[in-house]
């Protein structure tokens, strides 16, 4: 059954091309109404969610999902400012070492359980056990001996610095005073778990029948590779959601997608590249900033690249203005790591286009003019997007390097899985804001990091990481992100930053309350069909 979906999906692709190839967009072809009298919002993800325990999730397909099934200690208000959540406020001692949260009294699991401190202790606990393997465990490195038992060192889990003191007093001691941290607790990875769900279901405890949640949110039923569907939580403790039911469709091609949008069966979709002139002037059309990186990194115990020399002539060789013109949705080349829009930001740090000094630098590597240089491949994540990239960064490297790349493009779950089992020499990869710090962009590369996967360390650059969190005048810890970002893009090169991201996307106009912001969060709870 799946299967002739898909048929009939590309079938209507091909249609829909043909019509936007020749006609372009024409208003009255659009479905301007919902088709039904539901409170239904309807949208596509790019793949099958990897996993929906948020200890693990580092994707944003599973991300999407899991923020609007949970919510934790604290929230973003408009402004990206953290505001309380499950927590109603919170205490923070002198030397700002010490966190105590003060949990609300009506917060409820789905199944009638109260959400307690004991539930944020467990799960926190969780994502710093060794045995979990959380990408995302470093997030609490700075808790007192949360990164000695992360790491093996200490084995006792009541040394480390998370208490629930009752059932409404969670307890939180840093080994320094981190001046983002209220921002962390509103991410996935720190939302509370209940220990006898995960003892009683083991594996299994994220299907739709075991699940409980305490978000806006549960989980109706979970078709892989086809969809997921959600349902209101009568159980959610803030005001319940208009939706009646949200349906997340599996769809690859970003195509197929828009044919779905335009024949009126998704509300919201991703312009992929090839559709966004033909759309910017409709009213549904929406163009808006993106704290989200995208870049190629090395492994950089693999050769070639185990040479910083080869390193930078791959990053000089790269004239990063011909992307925006091949993605055309307002993308911000950039050679520097931390985004447009952040504290941090400087657009003079990196590696210009130099190819000159790029073909001197390999010559000196041992390749001159791309001699002897051994056959590299280029993986990335299938999407429209990322095969133009590196159909694009394949030609200028061996138009201005003389060396040939093999492009390899893979299903996400298998890219994913890639990349931490067997990192390619050379791939692709992107960043969104998890807390809108600079630290969430500068940590990824740090040697502690789960998320690194250029196998890359440099105790400087550690150092430095490490004193901006601490900082708290702006323009001093300007200058220690400065430092560590020549050494990131200038000097080891362990990546190469190409620009940074815009959200380019098609919202129906029966749609009302959906908020877009520069993190891409997408909180559905305020949406309504009108």
């Amino acid at each position: 059954m799946v299967k002739i979906r898909f048929l009939i999906w590309g079938a209507l692709v091909f249609g829909l091309l043909f019509w936007v190839g020749i006609y372009g967009f024409n208003k009255t072809n659009r479905a301007d109404t919902p088709s039904s009298g539901k409170q239904v919002f309807r949208m596509a993800i790019s793949s099958e969610p990897p996993t929906l325990d948020w200890s693990l999730a580092t994707d944003n397909v599973s991300i999407r999902i899991i923020e609007n099934l949970m919510d934790g200690l604290t929230e973003f208000d408009a402004d990206l400012k953290p505001i309380p959540a499950v927590a109603e406020g919170w205490l923070i001692s002198e030397d700002g070492r010490r966190y105590t949260f003060s949990l609300r009294e009506n917060v409820y699991w789905s199944d009638w359980k109260p959400v307690t401190a004991y539930d944020f202790e467990y799960s926190w606990k969780r994502l710093l056990d060794p045995k979990t393997a959380a990408e995302y465990a470093y997030f609490l490195f700075d808790v007192v001996n949360g990164a000695e038992y992360n790491s093996g060192e200490i084995k006792d889990p009541e040394k480390v610095g998370i208490k629930a003191l009752d059932e409404r007093t969670l307890q939180v001691d840093l080994r320094q005073p981190i001046v983002f941290f209220p921002s962390i607790t509103t991410f996935t990875a720190t939302f509370p778990h209940r220990k006898d769900i995960h003892d009683r279901f083991g594996d299994h405890w994220t299907d739709p029948k075991n699940m409980v949640v305490n978000g806006p949110f549960k989980l109706k039923k979970w078709d892989h590779e086809y969809k997921v569907i959600l349902e209101p939580n009568d159980r959610y403790y803030d005001q319940k959601p208009t939706l009646e039911e949200v349906t997340f469709f599996v769809i690859g091609e970003s195509t197929t997608a828009l044919t779905l949008y335009e024949t009126g069966d998704l509300d919201l979709v991703q312009l992929p590249p090839i559709a966004i002139s033909h759309y910017k002037d409709s009213p549904e059309y929406l163009n808006f900033p993106f704290l989200r990186g995208y870049y190629y990194g090395f492994n950089v115990t693999l050769p070639p690249f185990n040479d910083p020399r080869v390193r930078k002539a791959f990053s000089m060789a790269i004239d990063r203005n011909e992307v925006p013109k091949i993605l055309k949705g307002g993308e911000i080349p950039t050679s520097s790591w931390i985004p447009k829009g952040m504290p941090g930001f400087n657009p003079n740090i990196g590696l210009s286009f130099n190819p000159e000094e790029a073909r001197k630098l390999l010559s000196e590597a041992g390749f001159p003019g791309g001699k002897g240089f051994q056959k590299i491949t280029a993986v990335f994540n299938t999407n429209p997007e990322n095969n133009l990239i590196a159909e694009n960064l394949q030609a200028q490297w061996e138009r201005n390097l003389g060396v040939k790349v093999v492009l390899d493009n893979q299903e996400w779950k298998v890219y994913l899985k890639r990349l931490t089992t067997d990192t390619p020499a050379l791939f692709r990869l992107g960043w969104g804001a998890d807390y809108p710090d600079p630290d969430n962009f500068m940590n990824l590369f740090t040697s502690t990091s789960g998320n690194n996967n250029t196998h890359w360390k440099n105790e400087r650059y550690d150092q430095l990481i490490q004193k901006a969190a601490l900082e708290r005048d702006p323009q001093k810890r300007q200058g220690l992100y400065d430092e560590a970002q020549r050494i990131l893009t200038e000097e080891d090169v362990p990546i190469m930053p190409l620009f940074i991201a815009a959200q380019n996307i098609l919202i129906k106009p029966y749609l009302k309350g959906l908020e877009i912001n520069a993190m891409d969060l997408l909180f559905l709870k305020t949406v309504s069909v009108e």
